[in-house]
């Protein structure tokens, strides 16, 4: 690893410190180093506050050191104005002279003006390093941008046997297959993400909130299938508590918190889903469920990620979990319970 490798991965690090928080925006991490050593840093922390440059800049004690000191970025500096000035221009007007950026931002407000902004002011500019890692951690950021559809993760918990539901379900409400820190992690991804979904029998069998009642996280927007207005209206999805999106095949007045959206059910359910998404700016979707759901999804092969909890109990019987293939990233265990995390492949 190289120096500047060095201070673009502590960018990357800072930058996570604000994920789940930034939406719209990208996450993004700063430093600025004065004879190798770091005399300023900061991240993005949430959308519509100062960003990670200026953050950077205004945690240096000594400001007489910026112009003759180097800030390392992992995504280009902003050349636009939106709710903040724009970063290329602080840069500029403090005489930082040298910029290391991980990575062009997609956007296409930024997409190399803010580098060529830079340029054209005399800034020594060099682009692309750890760009794959930097790229990676906006991940859901680019899909948006470049695919037009939200970051997609697919998520089940399934029994030993390899089922994810029993075949009959007594009470209106979740059947636990995993324990209590993989429950929490759950909410603790639910808080990361801009969107929920599940599928009409889901919501119908298991009542779900969808929530982050376990985790201090924002809540995503809930996003359910239910093509015939089937689910009871006393369900916990239509409490009002979070804004509510119904896919549906029928017409209805949309409220303060409860939006209908009209799809086609004869044509590319996925596709449908993902351009009403991307019209609500929901750059990611974790979707839940049920079987069904997911395999239409991965059929679709329209998918980004899938986390796949087993659980040390059996059904015997029951609903099978969905089938899929994809390159393994990691596997973890959370006491008796297993984590498996795939990327499309």
């Amino acid at each position: 690893m190289n120096i500047h490798e060095k201070y673009i991965k502590r960018c990357i690090e800072l930058a996570k410190n604000g994920l789940g928080a930034t939406y719209p925006n990208p996450l993004v991490g700063s430093v600025i180093v004065y004879k190798n050593k770091i005399i300023g840093e900061g991240w993005h922390q949430k959308a519509g506050a100062p960003h990670a440059e200026v953050n950077a800049v205004n945690s240096v004690k000594d400001e007489s050191l910026l112009n003759k000191s180097t800030i390392y970025v992992s995504l280009e500096p902003c050349s636009h104005f939106g709710k903040t000035p724009p970063c290329s221009d602080l840069i500029i007007v403090k005489g930082i002279k040298k910029v290391i950026i991980g990575t062009v931002d997609p956007f296409a407000e930024v997409a190399g003006r803010g580098i060529k902004k830079l340029m054209e002011a005399g800034c020594e500019v060099q682009v692309g390093i750890l760009e794959k890692e930097c790229q990676d951690l906006n991940k859901r950021f680019f899909t948006f941008h470049q695919k037009k559809h939200p970051y997609i993760i697919l998520k089940w918990a399934q029994t030993t046997d390899g089922f994810i539901a029993p075949k009959v379900q007594e009470k209106r409400e979740p059947v636990w297959i995993t324990n209590q820190y993989s429950k929490q992690l759950v909410h603790k991804w639910r808080s990361e993400e801009q969107a929920i979904l599940v599928g009409t029998n889901t919501a119908i069998a298991d009542n779900p909130k969808l929530n982050t009642r376990l985790w201090n996280g924002k809540n995503p927007v809930r996003v359910v299938i239910d093509k015939e207005l089937k689910i009871p209206q006393e369900s916990a999805l239509f409490d009002g508590s979070i804004k509510t999106i119904v896919l549906t095949e029928n017409v209805k007045n949309s409220g303060d918190n409860l939006i209908f959206e009209k799809l086609d059910f004869q044509q590319d359910l996925p596709k449908q889903i993902c351009e009403v998404l991307y019209r609500h700016n929901l750059q990611s979707v974790i979707i839940e469920g049920g079987a069904k759901t997911l395999q239409t999804f991965i059929d679709a092969n329209l998918w980004d990620e899938t986390r796949v909890f087993t659980g040390v109990s059996e059904f015997h019987e029951g609903i099978n979990a969905p089938k899929f293939s994809g390159i393994k990233l990691s596997e973890t265990n959370l006491e008796r319970d297993t984590l498996k995390i795939y990327k499309n492949d």
